[in-house]
């Protein structure tokens, strides 16, 4: 896998919009105004792509003005990151128009830069993958930097300063706060904190004790299922097969799975659905271990654990949960393709080297 440099300050980074175009909506211009404030007092310059203020309309009808913006971003030498505005549901629309473009490949594979998002977005990071480069399931401008509330969130805050060092290990620990997710975002709920709770139950190991060391590969499950089967885009599963955006199965044999649900909170049923969609593609059964992130709101947390239990029973597959990655807040990174330990005993998961690339740091 090739790393891209870490972030520094006055450093440009892009904003793309790769899947919905809510980013361009008058409704969210105070959120798209605070995102960049915040991107600016972390030292950032934020430059919009060309199409990315374009809305929901045109953008849900121009997969390739999507695709255009990111192809720009990294043949752009004057980027040095790029940052999803937010998920949504058809991404996967993007493959051909980027997958097919030599001259996107190329830069990417010659020109790496940090690449930052989580929910649809993991389609996107497949993509990257597939090329080599090591991308960073982790906050988006709308979720995160666009944080309603007087401050960035502190966890997630941690995490994005993250971006700008590079220490040789970096342990994923597990937030004391857990929030949930707002239900007002209008222009009323500027400097209104999120509805807090303590973290109670910290990493939960379901299955297993030792060790397992395996590099990082996933992403949030319905994204993932959807590329097998998708009721909504007929067209989906054969673009992925395609383009190979799921990795083959034997691809996962040295792999921690690491595994998140949306905001539309799935059904148990749906869960068990999607988990044996895996299982039947050859992931489940393949992977060293799988964590998993919190549910949003903590909803069906319970069952969804036991849904893990049931679908990899046959082969015991090591399993940890209640992470912070993923729609629940606040939000960690988890990098793709590099080496981490998972420690069952002790319940902790550490990156085992460093993010980006260069002389590793020691803060």
């Amino acid at each position: 896998m090739r790393k891209p440099p870490a972030l520094k300050p006055g450093d440009h980074v892009a904003l793309v919009s790769l899947s919905s175009g809510v980013l361009g909506e008058n409704f969210a211009a105070h959120e798209l105004a605070r995102g960049k404030q915040r991107l600016r007092e972390l030292g950032l310059v934020p430059v919009p792509m060309a199409n990315a203020l374009k809305g929901l309309a045109y953008l849900e009808a121009h997969p390739e003005a999507r695709a255009a913006d990111l192809k720009a971003a990294f043949t752009d030498p004057a980027i040095n990151g790029i940052i999803c505005a937010i998920g949504g549901s058809d991404t996967y629309r993007l493959a051909p128009y980027l997958l097919d473009d030599p001259a996107f490949t190329a830069a990417v594979r010659t020109h790496p830069k940090l690449f930052t998002g989580f929910s649809d977005t993991t389609v996107n990071h497949l993509m990257l993958y597939r090329l080599g480069l090591t991308t960073y399931y982790g906050p988006n401008l709308l979720n995160d930097l666009a944080e309603l509330g007087p401050d960035l969130l502190p966890y997630t805050r941690q995490t994005l300063d993250h971006y700008f060092r590079n220490p040789a290990t970096t342990p994923i620990s597990s937030s004391p706060v857990w929030y949930e997710e707002r239900t007002d975002f209008s222009v009323a709920a500027l400097e209104t904190p999120r509805i807090s709770h303590p973290e109670t139950r910290g990493y939960e190991v379901l299955r297993g004790n030792g060790l397992v060391t395996g590099k990082l590969l996933g992403g949030c499950l319905d994204s993932l299922n959807s590329l097998l089967v998708d009721p909504q885009y007929s067209d989906e599963p054969v673009i992925a097969r395609k383009y190979e955006l799921l990795p083959a199965p034997a691809t996962w044999r040295d792999k921690i799975l690491f595994l998140e649900t949306s905001e539309e909170q799935p059904t148990p049923a749906a869960y068990r659905t999607m988990l044996e969609s895996l299982r039947q593609a050859g992931i489940l059964g393949n992977v060293r271990a799988i964590i998993a992130g919190k549910p949003q709101n903590e909803r069906y947390y319970t069952e969804y654990c036991q849904a893990l239990l049931a679908a990899t029973a046959d082969s015991e597959t090591p399993l940890m949960t209640n992470l912070n990655f993923g729609h629940a807040y606040p939000r960690t990174a988890l990098p793709y393709g590099l080496t981490a330990a998972l420690n069952l005993t002790a319940k902790t998961l550490t990156v085992t080297e460093p993010f980006f690339a260069g002389a590793s740091t020691t803060t």
